[in-house]
């Protein structure tokens, strides 16, 4: 069988799995497998993986609330890490497109364990008795190799085999135990606006089209005679866009309850809509919707809990807790409620459709930077549906703030990999094209990739661009429509102040490409630089002053390796001691790096390395114990790496690997005479030259 390269981490893991199918007897040995054996693992015989039918196999459902962008990439960043860990995987995506890539009967019995990266619901029934682990989509993005490690360690899922109308609602109830009734209400309301999107979108592009090709201009503004095809196109979209907060509502109150909470939080949420329910004109607005939801899914929950005769047990769902749940919430919202929140409502509206000058300016600028910071986080999907609920209430400006925000970090992207293509490397630039054409679209999430890599740049510069884009459609008055942003919402005609709107997000995309730019000038170097700096330091990982034979360094492993950090930077190769020290210490914390034939390979990343360096000291006779319960160490190598130093890490550690197995290399080492001749013995092996040599 072939081993493909894995990290410690996933060795371990794989290790603690194959663990679990001993004898129990075999059990009491197991621990944390020497460094060695990861050593051989990432490697050190083999270079080539293929994944055999003895692999874990594992399913992962991937959904994010607008199921455009973050669905496929976690989706992607899954099947890279399962490739790369030697995993079988099948993934289900849950987009805006409907499910694909459903499991069948055979998938579920199959797998070793199910991932769940979603924020919106996601019925579990069919993975009852599988190991199951559910977080967020961003984790599934971020952290997919840890994420899918994770999952065969996970513990069964034991949810009760009702129906998904049932025991979706135990689930939500267990997530408001587990991560909090915060994280329970945002997953919710992520879902609402999930299947609000639809609606909005759709009731806005007929309305915009309807104004602007059969309006006719009115001192009042743009009228559609009612007799016409147009007018008839208007009350479509009209129609459409009046479902916004019912349908927020219901599918909010899914997102806790399931199935039970939609009735009850489609008929409130049309309650919160009703102004005259309440004595008010013009209603709760989405505000009340998101109230509503939450009430009704809540309510749903609790009544779901109590405990019925198994003969009742059918209609509760069906008829016992959409009728309580609609009667409690509805008659509460009507009653003490609804005209509480509809002042406030009415109150926030027209303080909004009143900024002028500065303070619409301020306005923008904060929902451009929560657009633009979190590229579809909670920031960007807060002020999402704050401009959306604007348009309801016949305040579009706020939309427009946000839909010149939108498109600003992947434009952005894209342009900064075109004018800079040689500062990028082949993958960031590929995904720079795809980030023009999502921008395009308006979708944010197309900056993630490169943001993803470069944080530190990218993030803050689409930040300052993205406040640049809504301060300045705010400051000239653009107006969007629908609940959508980029140049997509412009050309479709649903954009007020277009010439303005274009004016604002292309200065966003100036601002947010050069800042980057900027950045990434003034804190990496760009490829070619690396590679010039890479042959500039070609330099032998060792030379004799990096040496030491039968030296007391120290009595322990802790001292050993200050000492041969100490050795590294008199020669130059260390930049602050104090730091790899550290570093190279917590790494022992975590597990010893001794790893058998009398070996230890302290190894350390950080910044104070100036160039891969390798130190070696063969330790007095007799050696020490390096690590609790290890044989005695007598030769030991310190590996220090910068941060930005790529995969040289484990590179070095592989080519060690190969040579440690070797008796007759470590003979060598015992034997050698002087601090030249081990140089010249290590230096072999790893394929460089002697420094000696270097200088001649």
């Amino acid at each position: 069988m072939r081993i493909g390269p894995c990290t410690e981490e996933v060795v371990h893991r794989a290790l603690r799995i194959g663990s679990r199918t001993q004898a129990p007897a075999q059990r009491t040995l197991r621990k944390e497998p020497p460094l060695f054996l990861v050593l051989v693992y990432t490697g050190a015989f083999n270079k080539n993986m293929s994944t055999s039918d003895s692999s874990p196999f594992i399913l992962a459902i991937t959904a994010c609330p607008t199921g455009i962008a973050h669905t496929y990439m976690a989706a992607e960043n899954l099947e890279a890490a399962a490739e790369k860990l030697g995993y079988r995987i099948k993934i289900e995506t849950h987009g805006s497109i409907g499910v694909e890539g459903n499991f069948s009967a055979q998938d579920i019995e199959q797998a070793d364990a199910i991932v769940i990266g979603a924020d919106t619901v996601i019925t579990k029934d069919r993975f009852h008795g599988k190991r199951l682990v559910a977080t967020g989509v961003d984790e599934a993005i971020k952290h997919p190799e840890q994420l899918l490690t994770k999952s065969l360690d996970a513990a069964a899922w034991k949810g009760e085999d009702k129906g998904a109308s049932e025991s979706e609602a135990e689930d939500a109830a267990e997530d408001a135990g587990l991560r909090g009734i915060g994280q329970t209400m945002y997953k919710a309301l992520m879902n609402g606006v999930s299947h609000m999107i639809p609606f909005v979108v759709t009731g806005g592009l007929l309305i915009a089209v309807a104004l602007s090709l059969g309006g006719t201009p009115t001192p009042e503004g743009l009228s559609i005679p009612e007799d016409s095809f147009w007018n008839t196109l208007n009350e479509l979209g009209g129609l459409a866009f009046s479902l916004m907060v019912p349908v927020l509502s219901g599918y909010i109150a899914v997102g806790i309850a399931d199935r039970p909470g939609l009735a009850p939080g489609l008929i409130t949420g049309l309650i919160a809509t009703t102004g005259s329910l309440y004595g008010s004109e013009a209603g709760a607005g989405f505000l009340g919707g998101i109230v509503t939801g939450i009430l009704s899914g809540y309510v749903a929950l609790a009544i779901k809990k109590i405990p019925v005769h198994k003969f009742i047990a059918p209609i509760w769902p069906i008829i016992v807790i959409p009728i309580f749940t609609t009667l409690i919430v509805g008659l509460a919202f009507i009653y003490f409620i609804g005209a509480p929140i509809a002042t406030a409502f009415e109150a926030m509206t027209e303080y909004l459709g009143g900024l002028q000058g500065s303070s619409a300016i301020v306005l923008g600028l904060i929902i451009g930077a929560m657009i633009a910071f979190d590229m579809g986080g909670p920031f960007n999907k807060t002020a999402f549906l704050f401009g959306g609920g604007m348009i309801a209430a016949g305040n579009a400006a706020p939309m427009g703030m946000a839909a010149a925000a939108i498109a600003v970090p992947p434009l952005a992207v894209g342009v900064a990999t075109l004018l800079r293509r040689s500062w990028f490397n082949k993958a960031e630039r590929d995904s720079g094209i795809a980030a023009l054409f999502m921008g395009f679209f308006g979708i944010t999430e197309g900056a993630i990739p490169l943001a993803a890599a470069r944080p530190l740049q990218v993030i803050p510069a689409n930040v300052v661009g993205g406040a640049v884009a809504g301060a300045m459609a705010g400051a000239f008055g653009v107006q969007d429509q629908v609940m959508h942003g980029g140049p997509i919402v412009a050309v479709l005609g649903a954009v007020d102040q277009v010439a303005w709107f274009f004016v604002s997000m292309l200065c966003g995309v100036a601002v947010c490409a050069a800042l980057m730019l900027l950045l990434i000038r003034l804190t990496q170097r760009s490829p070619q630089a690396d590679e010039a700096t890479a042959e500039s330091t070609a330099l032998p990982l060792l030379d004799a002053s990096t040496i030491s034979l039968d030296e007391p360094l120290g009595h322990d492993s802790e001292a050993v390796i200050k000492s041969l950090v100490s050795l590294a930077a008199a020669d130059g190769r260390i930049s602050d001691a104090a730091a790899v020290a550290d570093a190279a210490l917590a790494r022992e914390a975590q597990h010893s790096t001794g790893v058998g034939h009398g070996v230890a390979i302290p190894h350390a990343r950080s910044a104070g390395v100036t160039a891969p360096t390798l130190a070696f000291a063969r330790l007095p006779e007799g050696g020490l114990t390096w690590g609790t319960g290890e044989d005695p160490t007598t030769l030991a190598f310190l590996i220090a790496v910068p941060d930005d130093a790529g995969k040289q890490h484990l590179k070095l550690l592989s080519t060690l690997a190969r040579a440690i197995m070797k008796e007759d290399f470590r003979a060598q080492l015992h034997e050698a005479s002087s601090r030249e001749e081990a140089e010249g013995i290590i230096s072999s092996v790893l394929q460089v030259k002697p420094q000696a040599a270097v200088e001649s």
